[in-house]
C-alpha cells in the first residue's frame, strides 16, 4: 500500500475515527484504525470499531498502490497531529507490517501495524428498514435532547435518545429520571409529502455517545441535506454520504412512557428573556455550587418580576431580579442550578415560557418560537 495525502485531511479523519477506538480494548487489534487505500476510487477509508460503536470516514488521496493495514490509533493520531501542513506519504510495501510515514518537510517515522484481516468488519444491515433523515431536523432534535440523557450505565435505556418516526414526523426524547427533554420535528424531504409508509411506527433508542459522534461528523453540511438511517433489531447505521458511516448497537428495553409525565394544564406561567436568565443563573451558580446546587426562583405576579437567589452558609448569598411576564399567582420554586441552566442553553429561542402548578410539581420549559421543544424538570423541595 502506498498513498500520498495532505496532513490536514489525514489528521481530520483520524480525529473523527479515533473516538470509536476503545480505551481498554478487549482485543489488541481494536486499539488500531484500519486504513484501506483504493486505487480505483482514489480514496482512503479509515475505520475504527469498539464492537459497539463503529466509525468509517473517507477522503481523496493519490493512491500509488492499493491495500490495507491496521495501525495503532493513538500513536498514528498523535504523530500526524504534530506534523506541519503539507503532503504525507504512507508506504507499507515490502514489509507489510511496517508502515513508513514521510512528510515533505523531512519528517520520517516507522510504525508497526497488524494484519488488516484481523480487524473486524463494521456490521452490515442486510434486511431491516431504511429512512432518509433531514440533517437540520436531526441536529435540532439531538441539540434539544442529548443533554438530558443519563450518565449512569446501570440505567441502560436512559443513556440514549429515543427516536420515534411516524409519517413525516420525528420525535426525540431523553430523560435521566430528574428531567425530560422532548423535541418534535418534520422530516418530509423537499418535494415529497411524506416518508415511506413501511417505516411508520418505527422507534429506537440510540446510545448518547454514538449520537454525539454523529454530531461531530455532520461537519459543514448544508441546510436541507439528508442522510440515510438503516436499522434492524439491535443495530443502527447512519450513512452520511462521501464514504462516511457510523454504526451503533441500540439500547434494549422499553423506553419510559414519557408523555404521561407532562402536565396538560398549568395554573401559573411566566415568559422571560432566555439569555438574560442564563447569565443570571451562571452568576448565582457561583454561590449555589458551593453548597447544594440549589437556586430559588421567586415569581412575583404583582410586580411582574422573577428573582433568583442562592445561599451558602458561612460564605454568603446572592440575589438577581429581572422583568418577566407573569400570569397566575406569586410563588417560590427551587431547582438544581445545573439542570435549569442546561435546559435553557438548549432551548434555541430569544424568549422561553416556564409553566408550573405548584412548587413541587413538574415544571415545563418551552421556547416561544422555532422548533417545538418541551423540557420538564422536577423542582427541589424548599426546606424552611
Amino acid at each position: 500500500m502506498k498513498l500520498v495525502c495532505t496532513q490536514s485531511d489525514l489528521n481530520a479523519n483520524l480525529t473523527l475515527a479515533h473516538h470509536a477506538v476503545p480505551s481498554r480494548p478487549t482485543h489488541p487489534v481494536l486499539a488500531n484504525v484500519l486504513l484501506r487505500a483504493d486505487a480505483e476510487t482514489g480514496s482512503v477509508q479509515i475505520t475504527a470499531f469498539d464492537l459497539s460503536l463503529g466509525i468509517r470516514t473517507s477522503f481523496p488521496a493519490q493512491i500509488d498502490g492499493g491495500g490495507e493495514i491496521a495501525l495503532p490509533a493513538k500513536l498514528l493520531n498523535d504523530i500526524v497531529a504534530k506534523l506541519p501542513n503539507g503532503d504525507i506519504t504512507l508506504n507499507s510495501e515490502g514489509d507489510e507490517s511496517l508502515t513508513t510515514l514521510t512528510a515533505t518537510t523531512g519528517q520520517f517515522y516507522q510504525i508497526r501495524g497488524m494484519n488488516a484481516a484481523e480487524f473486524p468488519e463494521l456490521p452490515e444491515i442486510e434486511s431491516g428498514k431504511a429512512i432518509r433523515l433531514s440533517v437540520t431536523s436531526l441536529e435540532e432534535g439531538l441539540r434539544g435532547t442529548l443533554f438530558a440523557t443519563s450518565g449512569d450505565e446501570t440505567k441502560q435505556v436512559l443513556t440514549g435518545v429515543h427516536l420515534r418516526v411516524s409519517g413525516d414526523g420525528l420525535e426525540f426524547a431523553a430523560t435521566d429520571g430528574h428531567r425530560l427533554a422532548v423535541v418534535e420535528a418534520t422530516n418530509a424531504p423537499e418535494g415529497e409529502e411524506e416518508t415511506p409508509s413501511d417505516i411508520e411506527g418505527f422507534a429506537v433508542t440510540i446510545p448518547a455517545n454514538a449520537l454525539r459522534e454523529l454530531e461531530r461528523m455532520f461537519g459543514k453540511r448544508a441546510e436541507g441535506d439528508f442522510i440515510s438511517l438503516q436499522f434492524e433489531e439491535g443495530q443502527v447505521a447512519f450513512d452520511l454520504g462521501g464514504g462516511q458511516r457510523l454504526t451503533s448497537r441500540t439500547l434494549e428495553g422499553s423506553y419510559p412512557a414519557y408523555r404521561q409525565l407532562i402536565p396538560q394544564q398549568f395554573e401559573n406561567q411566566l415568559n422571560v428573556d432566555r439569555r438574560e436568565l442564563i447569565s443570571a443563573l451562571e452568576r448565582i451558580a457561583i454561590l449555589a455550587d458551593r453548597k447544594n446546587n440549589v437556586v430559588k426562583f421567586s415569581i412575583d405576579s404583582e410586580n411582574q418580576q422573577l428573582s433568583l437567589s442562592a445561599e451558602a452558609a458561612d460564605i454568603g448569598s446572592g440575589k438577581e431580579s429581572m422583568n418577566a411576564q407573569v400570569s397566575g399567582q406569586s410563588l417560590e420554586v427551587a431547582f438544581n442550578v445545573k439542570y435549569i441552566t442546561e435546559s435553557l442553553k438548549n432551548l434555541l429561542a430569544s424568549e422561553v415560557q416556564i409553566q408550573l402548578n405548584t412548587p413541587t410539581s413538574p415544571v415545563v420549559l418551552t421556547p416561544l418560537s422555532g422548533t417545538k421543544m418541551t423540557h420538564l424538570i422536577m423542582p427541589v423541595q424548599i426546606r424552611s
